[in-house]
């Protein structure tokens, strides 16, 4: 199988580009696939395609842009000119673009593969039945929030038109197939980037105890309750506590984390990291005593929450939304906490903290869940897939769309 991934990729800072990084690492080393084509955003710097792992030929063709209202085109002619087997879209709503018609353009390519009868499945990582539009920065306005929701549904139609529409929670799929009468839509989990082939230890390095947290932050990831909720923790234990802020600002709220550095520079030991490579990952994990997730709503799966797991990590978590299902669905566990309460984020930090005992009984226990969807099976799981699209499809000519004929559906 040739296999295309249409997605933003390392070093580009588009959403979901560190997921794309690892779904390639993987479907490239399946047996299954010959050649891995990424169909790209364009980025300055050079894609990151080195693996140590051996694995089949990877192509790059860099064809789409940010906020582009030609993505449409320039896209089906990436298509068009590598002929690939099968697509997939790695997909969320703002992936083209945070402008209405250049994102809702690029979210047509999945039907444009439909008529071009090319097997197609997309990736969907949140649906905006389950987005809180106000804590996520969109906007306040509540007629711009039924706005935005006739939008949502509308460009739900527009995916609902793949081939097959992969989504990450048990959720997502039946508000899918309620609301939409979907019959396409399947659950795949998100799955574990990296699984040591060494159990944890669950050691913790010598000095101060890092209290982290990671992700791009500004919308509903708010790190200021964290800051003050660690400095109650010191004052009540004495515990030398670090705070570890590692990520960057959301796009949608540049300026947020250099605000808060300047606002909490009176509090010792606040790091702030700025953007972590991906080889910088495990020592992030690693060094850490606990991953707290300082949200006020969630926006789908957590691919940090099974990054903690993966490392063996304990981590205190919002009581709401996703997270809470997540964990009742896949078996992670943690401290949980009210999201408005900063007394509250601080009880659930102190009991990790405190504890040792406690702290590596939640970190084994996130390291078995994190263990049971391995980005391998994940991959695998999505071939399956295909080769179902594939051996329902008859097998008639595909038919090549054109760029005029493409401009039938803007």
């Amino acid at each position: 199988m040739k296999l295309a991934i249409v997605t933003a990729y390392p070093p580009s800072k588009v959403t979901l580009n560190e997921y794309a990084y690892h779904l390639v690492k993987h479907f490239r080393q399946q047996d299954a696939v010959t050649e891995v084509v990424l169909l790209t955003d364009k980025t300055e710097g050079a894609k990151d395609i080195t693996f140590t792992e051996d694995g089949c030929k990877i192509t790059v063709k860099e064809c789409w842009a940010f906020n582009s209202y030609a993505n449409i085109v320039n896209v089906t002619k990436a298509i068009n000119t590598v002929a690939p087997d099968a697509v997939l879209f790695n997909l969320q709503f703002m992936k083209f673009g945070d402008k209405k018609i250049a994102a809702a353009l690029g979210l047509m390519l999945p039907l444009v593969c439909k008529l071009k009868r090319i097997p197609n499945i997309v990736l969907l990582h949140n649906i905006l039945e389950e987005v809180d539009l106000e804590s996520a920065g969109f906007t306040s306005n509540k007629l711009m929030q039924k706005l935005y929701g006739f939008i949502g549904t509308t460009l739900t139609k527009l995916i609902l038109q793949a081939d097959t529409v992969a989504v990450t929670m048990q959720k997502y799929v039946n508000i899918l197939e309620q609301k939409y009468n979907a019959k396409n839509v399947t659950l795949i989990p998100h799955g574990t980037f990296e699984i040591s082939e060494v159990t944890p230890n669950y050691s913790i390095p010598e000095g101060p105890l890092q209290v982290m947290t990671f992700g791009k932050f500004g919308t509903y990831k708010k790190v200021e309750s964290m800051i003050e909720a660690v400095e109650k923790v010191r004052a009540s234990t004495g515990l030398d506590l670090e705070v570890v802020i590692a990520g960057t600002d959301n796009p949608n709220v540049p300026g947020y984390l250099a605000k808060v550095q300047e606002d909490y520079k009176h509090v010792p030991q606040v790091l702030f990291t700025g953007y972590v490579e991906e080889f910088e990952v495990p020592i992030l994990f690693n060094e850490s005593a606990v991953v707290v997730f300082p949200y006020t709503s969630t926006t789908g799966s957590s691919g940090v929450l099974h990054q903690a797991g993966s490392y063996g990590k304990a981590v205190v978590m919002p009581d709401l939304g996703d997270l809470a299902l997540l964990v009742q669905d896949e078996g992670y566990k943690g401290e949980f906490f009210d999201p408005t309460s900063v007394t509250s984020l601080a009880s659930a930090i102190e009991a990790i903290v405190t504890n040792d005992a406690h702290r590596i009984a939640l970190g084994k226990a996130n390291y078995e869940a994190a263990t049971a969807y391995p980005m391998e099976k994940i991959t695998g799981m999505y071939l399956e897939h295909f080769k179902a699209i594939i051996s329902s499809k008859s097998p008639q000519k595909d038919v090549v769309l054109e760029s005029s004929t493409v401009q039938k559906y803007i």
